[in-house]
């Protein structure tokens, strides 16, 4: 297993809810999911937690690929949205897995490679590789949510760069509202 230092791991974090809250503002729906949260893994990060919208429901499940859980898959399938944003605590399982099976039931799937951790570079390179092969689309929490946006004269142009909590957003979200004011 690699090392991984506090930095990264608040690093991850700081992304992770950036991206939940960038897409509360934008309106996109989230599903949640934790896997054995009272054993194995544990609960789901309080900052998580916080930024998610009242009420949000969070799946603990058991499987391996998220969308083997059919409470999982039918509350993805519930949104109505042919794309899909998956993000998780290891990218070539947590996020990969479940992307690569919405791939194959015809969505289109996005992994926020900076919103998904992972344990050793071979496991990196080799969840991006086969992503890559599979037709899982790679990017990052803030270009996926930037491209959500689509206009930043949308009037949440400023809450969504300000929920990506980012030296450029800011600026940019500053900028956005002073030229709306």
């Amino acid at each position: 297993m690699a090392h991984r230092t506090a930095a990264q791991a608040d690093r991850l974090k700081h992304n992770v809810v950036a991206l939940a809250k960038a897409a509360t503002v934008l309106g996109i729906l989230l599903v949640v999911t934790t896997t054995s949260a009272d054993s194995m893994w544990g609960p789901t990060a309080p900052e998580l937690v916080e930024a998610l919208p009242a009420g949000q429901e969070i799946i603990d499940r058991s499987t391996v690929n998220a969308w083997r859980d059919d409470r999982v898959r039918e509350a993805i399938e519930a949104t109505g949205r042919p794309k899909l944003i998956f993000a998780g605590v290891s990218l070539e399982v947590c996020a990969a897995l479940p992307a690569y099976s919405a791939t194959v039931g015809g969505y289109d799937t996005y992994v926020a490679l900076d919103a998904s951790g992972t344990f050793s570079r071979a496991k990196r390179q080799a969840g991006l590789v086969r992503m890559q092969q599979a037709g899982v689309i790679v990017s990052d929490y803030a270009t996926l949510m930037v491209e959500a946006l689509a206009d930043n004269a949308a009037p949440e142009s400023g809450a969504v760069y300000a929920a990506l909590d980012m030296p450029f957003a800011v600026l940019v979200g500053q900028i956005s509202a002073a030229h709306q004011a």
